[in-house]
């Protein structure tokens, strides 16, 4: 009777887990093309998110972060980092951990981007208990997870270099070497010409979609692998479950074929420096909109707009270094375009220095001016469908206006949304068509259009809602 009434409770306990696990999985529902026509997504950098730098401690602001209106968290990898080749600084004249005195070694993290194994979780952030408590937290709050992926190169530690040398690129000597015209020492070059290779990468991403419960990946240069990588991997990955699949990477081949869901806006960005720094103009902004929504990709392409990354905030400059007095301005820009917008860890708290890339470092966290601004664009973005940026995306025309000034409308159903935006130093009278009762988004001001101009001051922006 005793034997029974244990093996009873025994049986009650894994029922009672593995009920607990479906609800976990089943916790969200499959990410779909409805949910990305109004996401924001959310680059988390977990290592300089908080002085702990650890999973537990950016899992606790999740809640935080949906108030952003981010229903997609773009994990940096997660994975160990090699400690052969071990980065200590960047650029051309980069040096290494081992170059460095002994005691100073330690505070060399290296790059994330030097992986060690595809299938581990590196122990600065960290153990897979809590990874898997992050990603149910963020299904919790509607929130999908997707990994930074690295699929061109590893770290000098990873297995492969003593198990399959042929994973990788060598020279004439026979010799591994470093992805060609890079600076990456750090890692070494992987050779798709190998077939064993590929089945070997694709399994390693199968493996967080199986066992992790996972929504997809960022593909670091993804248009540095072959393009019949992906068209034989991501059919692969689909077939697991529905995930969603970004690239680093502009090519519009890329976006084809249901293979990626959303590539960089590299050109829109930049373009975006350049109008903050003076060197191009609202005549070039309207160049770019033309030649990039209806000439070089398609109707359903998606494009992620962003004001800053890891590498731009570390390697280019701040928002402020970089945007100055038309941050604010460009940066509604980047949520009133046609795509999806970026948040880099610490935008959200006026971060206002180049994170390090190698060691240890950390973000603000006090809520200032700018976590107001992108809750408001985040629930714009959210709600709007004026604002529908994926394959169904609203619709957008340029219209009219004086030479230093932009006007942007975007319009679905019965939403219309004006974005006005004076890149002059003087004031400008804007004179819109459009009729009916709208909302100043800002200023949160009723504002009755009849036909009649709006005043739109020097270097300043609007957005008008109905």
């Amino acid at each position: 009777m005793k034997k029974t009434l244990i093996l009873f409770v025994i049986a009650f306990i894994i029922f009672s887990c593995s009920k607990e696990q479906k609800e976990l999985v089943n916790s969200i529902p499959p990410i779909s093309n409805a949910t990305i026509e109004s996401a924001v997504i959310y680059e988390a950098n977990i290592r300089q998110y908080s002085p702990e730098g650890t999973f537990d401690e950016f899992t606790k602001d999740i809640p935080e972060i949906k108030k952003l209106g981010v229903k997609v968290i773009w994990l940096m990898p997660i994975f160990p980092i090699s400690e052969t080749k071990r980065k200590a600084t960047g650029g051309a004249d980069s040096k290494f951990a081992s170059e460095f005195p002994k005691e100073e070694q330690s505070r060399y993290l290296g790059s994330y981007y030097a992986v060690s194994d595809f299938t581990k979780i590196n122990p600065e952030f960290g153990d897979i208990e809590d990874f898997r408590t992050l990603v149910s937290t963020a299904h919790e709050h509607g929130i999908y997870v997707i990994l930074d992926w690295v699929p061109n190169h590893t770290g000098w530690d990873h297995t492969w270099l003593q198990t399959n040398p042929e994973f990788y690129t060598q020279n004439e000597k026979g010799e591994v070497v470093h992805p060609k015209d890079t600076d990456w020492t750090d890692t070494a070059d992987l050779n798709y010409d190998n077939l064993a290779m590929r089945t070997q990468m694709i399994a390693d991403m199968k493996y967080w979609l199986k066992n992790e419960n996972i929504d997809g990946f960022r593909c670091d240069v993804a248009g540095s692998v072959p393009l019949d990588f992906w068209q034989d991997a991501i059919p692969k990955l689909r077939a697991e479950k529905d995930i969603f699949m970004l690239a680093e990477a502009w090519e519009p081949a890329l976006l084809k074929e249901r293979l990626f869901d959303m590539a960089y806006a590299w050109d829109g960005h930049h373009l975006l420096n350049n109008l903050a720094n003076g060197e191009k103009t609202v005549s070039d902004l309207k160049t770019y909109m033309q030649t990039t929504y209806k000439e070089r990709y398609e109707k359903d392409d998606m494009l992620m707009n962003f004001v800053t990354n890891h590498d731009e905030n570390s390697w280019n400059g701040t928002i402020q270094e970089r945007m100055g007095i038309k941050a604010e301005m460009l940066t509604a820009l980047s949520y009133v375009l046609p795509g999806m917008p970026l948040i880099y860890s610490g935008q959200e708290y006026d971060l206002n220095h180049r994170l390090k890339f190698f060691e240890k470092d950390s973000i603000p966290k006090t809520k200032g001016k700018t976590f107001t601004f992108l809750t408001k664009l985040g629930a714009l973005k959210n709600t709007n469908s004026a604002l529908n940026g994926g394959k169904e995306k609203a619709i957008f025309e340029v219209l009219k206006s004086a030479k230093d000034v932009f006007v942007l409308k975007r319009a679905k159903g019965d939403k219309t949304l004006l974005y006005l935006a004076n890149f002059s130093d003087a004031t400008s009278q804007v004179k819109v068509t459009e009729k009916g009762v709208f909302r100043d988004l800002i200023s949160e001001e009723k504002i009755n259009l009849n036909g009649e101009a709006l005043q739109v001051a020097p270097l300043t922006f609007k957005i008008i809602i109905n």
